[in-house]
């Protein structure tokens, strides 16, 4: 798995706090090349139907190719988004995803990079020292077309 690192600037990961995330930014979460091989073993583990796992099957299906399955693309995509946009001081987890979308088939030798929209940071009115962000995360293909998107909910630490 091919991982390319490129944090944003606005502020350092170790000193990145709910204040650091404006409403309407966009950053860019660096890249991954999806393998033929990692797609096919991902898929074993976890996702095994034929246009995952079998590229002889897959060429005769619906896809008519080799595919990664839509839960290797968001796990590759919480891989970039835990090493280039949360930070490890101030991540409190997430309450959950909405809006979960596999837009296109992600196919072996596809380079993807993330682009994550803050839309909204809401301190909380219960826990005054964090508060909840809900950002739009997009997974996009070489052309800049989306490939998948989610939007996230996250709690995060207020600066001290």
């Amino acid at each position: 798995m091919a991982i390319e690192r490129r944090s944003w600037k606005a502020a350092l990961m170790e000193d990145r706090y709910f204040e650091d995330y404006a409403p309407g930014t966009t950053h860019d979460c660096g890249s991954v090349k999806f393998t033929e091989a990692e797609i096919v073993e991902f898929a074993a583990k976890y996702d095994p139907q034929p246009f995952h796992v079998d590229a002889e099957a897959a060429a005769a299906g619906p896809f008519g190719g080799l595919i990664a399955s839509g839960w290797h693309t968001a796990s590759l995509m919480m891989r970039l988004l835990t090493e280039n946009y949360l930070s490890p001081v101030s991540s409190l987890g997430s309450p959950g995803i909405d809006e979960l979308r596999w837009v296109k088939p992600v196919r072996p030798g596809d380079v993807l990079r993330a682009r994550v929209t803050v839309l909204e940071a809401r301190p909380s009115k219960s826990k005054p020292d964090r508060g909840l962000l809900t950002s739009l995360i997009e997974m996009l293909d070489a052309d800049d077309e989306v490939v998948f998107s989610a939007k996230a909910l996250n709690f995060v630490l207020r600066r001290p």
